[in-house]
């Protein structure tokens, strides 16, 4: 067996065993009447869709959604702005994950000027209190930002356009996504900086290397979330995974 083949068996057999630690996991929510909402945020080609794949892979889908909302509708943006996301929240028993949330407004919408400054403004003053609302009311909130470097973001992207079963995830915001490069730095963060709180905290995962990426994820969240039989797969990289802290940025662990 070549390294190459070693590491891929390794990664697999790592994977299968946090996977295992997942099912046990949503065992568990489901007989304590939990409602778990994971939100994944990231620069386009960051990874979200690999990873929340890994994730519910094996999961109940009865208990299990994901939600991927598309551009808002007219009535959408004449409505409250969490509004179209509100239906999608938890039941008890239930796991959710967001691919890309209401940050949406904080990310590309900043960006692209999608939204008005008073939008803007009125969202980064409102979902702190928002986040609050949730937990209070009983749903466990986890938001991972999966960050990606430029060089590695190029390097997919390319690789979308030439494989034809990824066309699907090609959009026009794709080509903006490099051109803009520090704008969306500077988008995120000031979103990490003024949403970062008690009660909805930051996790940030390093995420140019997919296989290690996935690992770290899922294993930071049987952690973070307390199931018993996570002590068999290990801890989460320290280097990988973390909580959001202002000094990261200063120290070259989340691309410039």
């Amino acid at each position: 067996m070549s390294t190459n083949e070693k590491e891929k068996h390794s990664h697999a057999e790592q994977l299968r065993a946090l996977q295992v630690g997942l099912s046990a996991l949503q065992r568990q929510i489901i007989a304590d009447g939990r409602k778990l909402l994971i939100i994944f945020e990231g620069r386009d080609a960051a990874g979200k869709d690999g990873t929340i794949k890994r994730i519910v892979k094996h999961l109940s889908p009865r208990e299990t959604r994901v939600v991927a909302l598309g551009p808002p509708s007219d009535h959408d943006r004449r409505s409250w702005y969490f509004q179209r996301w509100t239906s999608h929240l938890p039941a008890a028993g239930e796991i959710v994950l967001f691919n890309r949330s209401w940050y949406n407004r904080a990310g590309v919408e900043r960006v692209m000027g999608y939204c008005t400054d008073a939008e803007y403004e009125e969202f980064m003053a409102t979902v702190p209190m928002f986040e609050q609302l949730l937990a209070h009311c009983g749903i466990t909130l986890v938001k991972y930002y999966l960050d990606i470097s430029k060089s590695e973001q190029k390097k997919r992207l390319a690789a979308r356009r030439k494989d034809p079963l990824k066309q699907w995830k090609i959009s026009p915001v794709d080509d903006q996504a490099t051109k803009r490069w520090d704008a969306y730095s500077t988008a995120r963060n000031e979103m990490l900086a003024r949403t970062h709180s008690i009660a909805a905290p930051w996790i940030v995962v390093r995420a140019d290397d997919k296989h290690h990426t996935r690992l770290s994820l899922i294993s930071d969240l049987l952690s973070r979330l307390g199931e018993a039989s996570h002590a068999d797969h290990g801890l989460p990289d320290p280097n990988a995974v973390f909580l959001y802290d202002n000094a990261a940025l200063e120290q070259g662990l989340i691309a410039p």
